[in-house]
């Protein structure tokens, strides 16, 4: 990537990183209610836990907060779909494909924000989640690393796939919403895996929580380390490449999107 083409994204990510700033209300609510949900929901989760074989000296935090993560985490498509509907609905879409960035460097340069933004909900929940409700990773800590960053990445690939599939933003919330609960309840996220309902099970692996859910538990849960959560991780990184070639074979630049209706 030449100089140019460097200082043209960078130009666009400063903008994206000034915008996040003006209106961090998203992220702080996206953040803050997963641990106000573990608050209340920690001790339905230790029962879980416990009826599921994972011992007497679990507490909850084990399933709630990873469970939580991954549940709200996946609400940010909705934020993946406006930052890139806003500029559709503020008429500045024409003007930056009028400059000179490329149609690839324009989602590139949204990537690196909305990723960042999600990497540090997950950093926040997962340590509040340590101080507020004791969580305790038996395994590696470095190997949850492992698994958020190629779900962070997976979440935002599906916004973005979202975007170049839906007209208006009103059919990308009301999809992202249903796939964000159907996912966490696929994943595990609601509940442990184990207590899943029988019907659920087959179509679990079709769910990038799922993959998630078993990295984290495994690392939680199970003592593993990074040799033991890289099939999740990377099944989790197939997610994101397939979805990234999904937004690449369907993004139109010159696109007309019927951004607030």
């Amino acid at each position: 990537m030449g100089d140019s083409a460097l200082n043209r994204m960078t130009a666009l990510v400063r903008q994206d990183i000034r915008l996040l700033l003006r209106d961090p209300a998203p992220l702080l609510i996206r953040t803050v209610m997963p641990l106000v949900i573990m608050g209340f929901m920690q001790p339905l989760f230790r029962a879980a836990l416990q009826a599921g074989g994972a011992g007497t000296d679990v507490n909850g935090a084990e399933q709630g907060v990873p469970g939580m993560a991954v549940m709200f985490l996946f609400f940010m498509m909705n934020v993946v779909g406006f930052a890139m509907f806003r500029e559709h609905g503020w008429n500045t879409w024409d003007r930056l494909r009028a400059g000179t960035a490329r149609p690839v460097e324009l989602l590139a340069a949204r990537l690196v924000v909305l990723l960042a933004a999600a990497v540090l909900q997950l950093t926040v929940i997962f340590v509040a989640g340590g101080v507020l409700f004791g969580l305790r990773v038996s395994g590696s800590w470095l190997a949850l690393v492992v698994v958020a960053l190629p779900l962070a990445l997976s979440v935002v690939m599906l916004g973005m796939a979202l975007v170049v599939l839906c007209r208006t933003i009103s059919q990308l919330s009301v999809v992202a919403n249903i796939l964000a609960l159907v996912f966490a309840g696929l994943g595990g996220a609601l509940t442990p895996q184990s207590a899943m309902p029988d019907w659920a099970v087959p179509f679990a692996p079709f769910a990038p929580s799922h993959w998630a859910m078993r990295g984290f538990n495994e690392a939680i849960l199970h003592g593993g380390g990074v040799p033991d959560v890289l099939l999740p991780a990377g099944v989790l990184c197939l997610f994101a490449a397939g979805l990234a070639a999904v937004t690449l074979v369907f993004f139109r630049a010159e696109d007309r999107k019927l951004s607030w209706s």
